[in-house]
C-alpha cells in the first residue's frame, strides 16, 4: 500500500451498485456482475443486463486473466496530480470471461505492449479504503 496517496479517489456515480466490485477489489479478487437469465458477464455495473434486459443480476469472481484489447500511451495527464505517472498505459482489456474493461497496464515495458497480449489482473491498495484493479502481463 503506498504510505500517503494524494491523487484522485474513484467517485462512483452509484456506489451501492459498483460496492461489490469495489469490496473484491479489496480482496485481491476481480468481481463482475453476471445476468441471472442470460448467464452472461457484463461491465460497467449497471441494474440490467446489457443483453437481455434482465434485472436479475448477480456477482461473481472472474479469474483476472484476458488479453490486451488496444491501448493508448498517455504523456500529458488531465490531473495534474497524475503528472509524475506520466507516461502511463491506458487499456482496454479483454476478459477471458467476456467483458471488457478500461485500466492500466503496469510492470511492463511501453515498447513491449502488443495488443492480444496476454495479462492479468493485479492490486494496487492506495488506500485502507481503496484499491485500485490494474493489469500486468501474464
Amino acid at each position: 500500500m503506498t504510505t500517503e496517496y494524494n491523487k484522485p479517489l474513484p467517485r462512483p456515480l452509484s456506489p451501492e451498485l459498483t460496492k461489490p466490485f469495489w469490496e473484491g477489489a479489496k480482496r485481491h479478487e476481480l468481481v463482475m456482475p453476471r445476468c441471472q437469465k442470460c448467464d452472461r458477464f457484463f461491465f460497467y455495473p449497471r441494474e440490467e443486463c446489457p443483453r437481455c434486459f434482465s434485472n436479475e443480476i448477480g456477482w461473481a469472481t472472474v479469474s483476472g486473466k484476458g488479453r490486451l484489447h488496444t491501448y493508448t500511451i498517455v504523456h500529458q495527464t488531465a490531473d495534474p496530480a497524475f503528472r509524475e505517472d506520466a507516461p502511463h498505459v491506458y487499456a482496454v482489456i479483454q476478459l477471458d470471461e467476456g467483458p471488457r474493461m478500461i485500466s492500466n497496464i503496469v510492470e511492463c515495458a511501453h515498447d513491449a505492449l502488443q495488443v492480444d497480449m496476454p495479462v492479468v489482473a493485479v492490486y494496487d491498495d492506495v488506500t485502507p479504503e481503496w484499491t485500485l484493479v490494474m493489469f500486468k502481463p501474464a
